[in-house]
Formats: C-alpha cells, sequence, structure tokens
C-alpha cells in the first residue's frame, strides 16, 4: 500500500482522521509499509508544534512502528556502546551530523558528540530518547 503525499505545500493533516485518511493506522507487515509510515512520523516529529490529534496518531504508529521492529529487527543493546546506538538510529532515521547538532541545539555538537569528544548531557539524552522514542538508558 502506498503512502499518498501531504498537500502540495508539504503541510500535514492536523486532524486524527484527515491524518489516517494520508495513512491509515494498521499493522505494518513489509519494508515497504515500515517506510511509509516512517515518512509520516519523521515528517509529524520535526514538526515545530503539533495538535493532540497529530501527536495522538504519532504515538499509535510510533507504536506499530516499534512493534514491527521488535519482530524484524530487534536491537541487541548488551554490547552497544551510547555512540554505536546513536549511529544507528541516525542512519535508520537518514540524521546526518549537523541533523544531530541541530537537534542538540548547535551544529558542530553532532560531529563532537560522535566523535567521542563531548559527552551528552541528561538533558540531551532525554531529548535523543524522545526524538528516537527509545529509553533513555540506550545513551547512558
Amino acid at each position: 500500500m502506498k503512502t499518498k503525499h501531504a498537500s502540495r505545500e508539504g503541510k500535514l493533516p492536523t486532524s486524527f482522521k484527515a491524518l489516517s485518511g494520508l495513512h491509515v493506522l494498521r499493522p505494518i507487515n513489509d519494508k515497504v509499509d515500515f517506510k511509509n509510515a516512517q515518512k509520516i512520523a519523521d515528517a509529524l516529529a520535526v514538526l515545530d508544534r503539533r495538535t493532540r490529534d497529530q501527536d495522538e496518531y504519532l504515538e499509535s504508529l510510533s507504536l506499530l512502528m516499534e512493534h514491527y521492529e521488535n519482530q524484524h529487527s530487534p536491537i541487541n543493546t548488551g554490547d552497544v556502546t551510547p555512540v554505536e546506538a546513536l549511529r544507528y538510529l541516525m542512519q535508520s532515521h537518514h540524521m546526518s551530523e549537523s541533523d544531530l547538532g541541530r537537534l542538540l541545539g548547535e551544529r558542530s555538537l553532532g560531529n563532537a558528540v560522535l566523535s567521542g569528544r563531548r559527552a551528552l548531557s541528561k538533558s540531551q539524552i532525554r531529548l535523543l530518547a524522545g526524538h528516537f522514542k527509545v529509553s533513555a538508558d540506550l545513551f547512558l
């Protein structure tokens, strides 16, 4: 099932019903379904402000995506360093070092964190955990 693109202006619907019309919430069964869901989730995640419906839709979609990932590509975090985990998450979300830096509030921080020159602060760990929808423990 292909996902319809947002309106030509790139704006996402603000109501749960309209978002469901854009991408129906249903179990994710393959990589194509996951990529379509990820496009919508990523677009919603980077909005400066979301409506309550957008938040609830994103939460529902994230749960479906998490279930698919747990079933098809679980992450064994036992031997993974926080930086390795961050690199993996960035890769799966198509993020660059600059994207990471902007997320953390300063563009140069992306390279500094990934190279080990700079440790993540508690507030940055909370920010990353929320952004990637993972436990903050992954970055400790």
